[in-house]
């Protein structure tokens, strides 16, 4: 690469690294440094990751500046040219006073500075965004979760040209126009800014971020800790259902830090919104770290910013892409600009973790501040050393006591099993305790539906959440959970969800050839007891490991039981005949059923239903243990969905009706493979003869599972007890199986568990 072509003449820049001697306190101050640009000049044209990237940037906001500044008056959703437009401006505003910084061409401050001036001109006389979608709107953008998201990038393009503006300029600009945005955002829409959620993180970050720029220390308490008196109601809710202000809840930015992140860095919305979140988290607090290092941001709550960033990257599939839960958008990955951001910062501020290393390799590109420049420096060292995602349990709530989500890995990231026993997750959330999926090389064979949502598409409901997200995407019977009476968990009520989490039974990752969780839910359905477990077992019988799925429900009253199974591939073959209606007819009437057409029916007289299907990684079979009057439900999303917002995906429903209590026992097992390119299909049937309960009481249940060669094994687990330390035995048809510990999986010759 030519530098010459991207940048000033090396000797220029040796002399501005030789002149520049950057002061502690000195602008830019709040996450490119004066010490970071003396860093930077030093090693610029040295380190190749960091160079491409700003030559990447440097290409980006020159055709920006050669096109012009546009500030268009507001009028678009998500999507549309004015929303995109000023998304844009923020972000090239940001990048151009990182250019003036590093480079120290003037052009860049002026284009920052002519940029914030119009803004400064048109705000005060914009009226409401004229969209009235949301309960918070904005000016700029119709909702003020975009406003604070400007209102961050510009405090921090500010804080690049901080020096260079004249004292007149700067106090027109902070008083026409960033104590005004400030304004808006807090005290005229308190209903967005004093919550838990990450609006107000945003929020929060946004007159933060301001604050610390201009020295503002109203601004900054009032960032910190919330409004004094914000005159909201208990009890009111926002868009999606989710309460804004509850009995006893703290508001601002430390309040955020603590509630909604558990002590692992799990966030209670999921990792779609906690990748969403992390921008305004990290950025306020290295901020925070910069200029106010006395209030220790970065060791709150025991460090868990920087632990956050490690339970994302753990809730990533083989190819880095965000595990569906709750409302999550799919393909969203740790290629994002927040992760990014993510990614440096916990490199840099965090002990430089070189597994972190591997991970900005494969983003491609880095900040341009000091985090951007120690992980470029890293990489060029040969630092770098590969990120291993292993078996992992996050737990949920502030003190880790409200359920949580567990990660199972075989093989590594090959084949992998995400269990989800959490909270309800904030207006986010979806009624699917005891959920789970599970992937295979970075694809999913059991799919979590994700959101209903076409983000900044402006021909799907301007980008905004649809109407099918509620109606269908919360629903429990579009999770692969268990689902009683065709109704969803806790009715399908927020208010009620919110108040309860399942229980953690236990979670054993330490034998490598049983990964194993088990959890429980009582309070979904009243006087109804679930426990699942999901073990994941590597046996040398069997090709590839596979998992059990196993769920023990005690029920005061007989109710209908469907478990569904949602595959990605086309099926195959199943043991079981079936028969297929003439005319589609909606599943049901509610809870999501309506969107659910039935498409075959059948019936399995063997004790076991086999279902198997080929998907993009070879071929899968779903064998599961059956009752006499059990259903065996084919269907397909799609029903009552007049504007095609849904996707058109298969599934499967074992139906058990009039019963109380019950046991289902299934196996998920991978095997084989197909090319297309020789058109070869190798071990494309199923593996497993045999799937049997052989044993269940009031504390125990055990399972054996045979091979086509004959082959069998015992997995036996203590539904009451999770104690290491206990010792049990069962006579399961005349011999005695003892084991110590909550399971034991026994193979023919003995046990492969500890």
């Amino acid at each position: 690469m030519n530098m010459l072509k991207i940048a000033l003449p090396a000797l220029i820049l040796l002399l501005l690294a030789v002149f520049f001697r950057p002061t502690p306190g000195e602008y830019p101050r709040l996450i490119l440094t004066a010490e970071g640009v003396g860093e930077i000049r030093n090693e610029f044209g040295s380190v190749p990751l960091f160079d491409a990237s700003l030559a990447k940037v440097k290409e980006d906001v020159d055709a920006e500046m050669a096109v012009g500044i546009d500030v268009p008056v507001p009028k678009d959703f998500s999507g549309g040219y004015t929303h995109e437009r000023h998304k844009r401006n923020y972000l090239m505003a940001l990048q151009a006073g990182q250019l003036y910084q590093i480079l120290g061409e003037e052009r860049y401050a002026q284009y920052v500075r002519d940029m914030l001036f119009e803004y400064e001109a048109m705000y005060s006389g914009l009226p409401l965004h004229p969209m009235e979608r949301s309960y918070a709107r904005g000016k700029l953008f119709w909702q003020c979760l975009n406003e604070s998201v400007w209102l961050v990038y510009m405090a921090q393009a500010y804080d690049t040209i901080y020096t260079w503006l004249p004292a007149a300029d700067r106090e027109r600009l902070e008083n026409n126009l960033f104590r005004v945005v400030a304004d808006f955002i807090s005290v005229e829409n308190p209903q967005f800014y004093n919550r838990i959620h990450n609006h107000s993180t945003w929020g929060n970050a946004a007159v933060g971020m301001i604050a610390l720029a201009m020295d503002d220390d109203e601004l900054l308490q009032r960032a910190l800790y919330g409004l004094t008196d914000d005159g909201l109601e208990l009890g009111v809710k926002d868009d999606d259902g989710g309460f804004i202000k509850v009995a006893g809840q703290k508001a601002g930015f430390l309040a955020n830090l603590e509630d909604p992140f558990s002590p692992d860095g799990y966030y209670t919305e999921g990792p779609y919104y906690q990748r969403y979140a992390m921008y305004p988290f990290l950025v306020f607090g290295i901020a925070l770290h910069n200029v106010k290092p006395e209030l220790k941001a970065l060791q709150y709550k025991e460090n868990v910013l920087l632990k956050a960033v490690d339970a994302l990257l753990s809730l990533t599939d083989s190819d880095g892409e965000f595990f569906p839960l709750n409302d999550a958008q799919k393909g969203m990955s740790y290629h994002s600009a927040e992760l990014v951001t993510a990614v440096n910062i916990a490199y840099h501020y965090g002990g430089q973790n070189p597994q972190l290393l591997s991970v900005a390799e494969a983003q491609g590109q880095v900040l341009l501040d000091q985090a951007g420049l120690s992980v470029a420096m890293g990489i060029a060292a040969g630092k770098a050393e590969p990120f291993i995602k292993t078996s992992v349990n996050l737990s949920d709530g502030p003190q880790g006591q409200k359920g949580g989500v567990a990660v199972l890995r075989a093989g590594r990231e090959d084949l992998t099993v995400v269990f989800k026993y959490a909270a309800q997750g904030l207006s986010h959330g979806h009624y699917d305790k005891l959920s789970f999926s599970m992937f295979d090389k970075g694809e999913e064979v059991l799919q979590d539906y994700g959101l209903v949502r076409f983000v900044n598409i402006g021909q799907k409901g301007g980008g905004n959440y649809l109407p099918e997200n509620a109606s269908w995407a919360k629903q429990s019977i579009a999770h692969n959970t268990l689902v009683v009476n065709e109704t969803s968990h806790f009715g399908g009520d927020y208010e009620t969800g919110s108040q309860h989490h399942s229980e953690l039974h236990f979670f054993d990752a330490g034998n490598e050839n049983i990964q194993i969780v088990s959890a429980s839910e009582s309070n979904a359905y009243p006087g109804t007891r679930k426990l699942r477990t999901l073990a994941l077992i590597k046996n040398e019988k069997f090709r590839e490991p596979f998992l059990l799925d196993l769920w023990k429900v005690d029920a005061d009253v007989e109710q209908q039981y469907d478990l569904p199974y949602y595959y990605l591939g086309q099926l195959l073959e199943t043991n079981f005949a079936y028969s297929n209606p003439r005319v589609l007819e909606p599943l049901g009437e509610s809870s999501g059923y309506q969107h659910l057409y039935l498409e075959a029916q059948g019936e399995s007289e063997t004790g076991n239903a086999k279902f198997s299907w080929l998907g993009p990684n070879g071929f899968y079979s779903l064998t599961a243990t059956t009752e006499a009057d059990d259903q065996l439900l084919m269907a397909r999303v799609g029903a009552n969905d007049p504007d095609f917002n849904l996707r058109r995906d298969p599934v499967l429903i074992l139906r058990r009706p009039a019963t109380a209590g019950t046991v289902f026992a299934t196996i998920i097992e991978p095997h084989g493979s197909y090319s297309p390119v020789s058109e070869l299909a190798l071990e494309s049937r199923t593996a497993v003869e045999q799937l049997a309960i052989v044993y269940d009481d009031d504390n125990y249940t055990a399972i054996s599972i045979a091979d086509i060669n004959g082959y069998s094994s015992l997995f036996v687990l203590a539904t009451q007890s999770s104690s290491e330390d206990e010792q049990h035995s069962v006579v399961i048809d005349g011999k005695t199986w003892s084991w110590q510990g909550p399971y034991r999986y026994f193979e023919q010759g003995g046990s492969i568990q500890k």
